[in-house]
């Protein structure tokens, strides 16, 4: 499970960047119209696929930065440490931070108000984004 070869041809590249962008379309929409979705996904999906973000935007970088990226799982972990981090700074008033999050951009970076349930719908993301990276691992 250590690094892992990746293959960096343009055609991977907007893979990867085709696969970003429908992530934050879709959980944009789960928050934007959610009527669109059942019940279920537009409650939870958007949480769900922040995660998933988190795991293409890790991945992405190390695939971009050279020729070996760090293990599917490495990234995985990564990215839900991340999201873990970032919830539980949601049950901490620090001023700059909660101004920060009172923005459109903060709120969707950070988030606002600690649930539990985000935690579980991250865990889910971030298997999901695990599934995709592995995906444009292409040989």
């Amino acid at each position: 499970m250590g690094a892992e070869r990746a293959t960096r041809t343009p055609r991977a590249g907007l893979a990867r960047a085709a696969c970003l962008a429908l992530t934050v379309a879709l959980g944009l929409a789960t928050r934007k119209a959610p009527g669109l979705f059942p019940g279920f996904v537009a409650e939870f999906g958007g949480d769900t696929l922040y995660a998933t973000l988190w795991v293409q935007l890790l991945g992405g970088v190390a695939w971009a930065r050279g020729r070996r990226t760090p293990g599917v799982m490495n990234v995985a972990l990564a990215a839900l440490a991340l999201c873990f981090v970032i919830e539980g700074s949601q049950a901490i008033d620090i001023r700059w931070l909660d101004a920060l999050r009172r923005t459109t951009f903060g709120a969707l970076v950070l988030g606002r108000g600690f649930l539990v349930s985000d935690l579980a719908c991250y865990t889910v993301g971030v298997a999901l984004g695990g599934l995709l990276e592995r995906a444009l691992r292409w040989p």
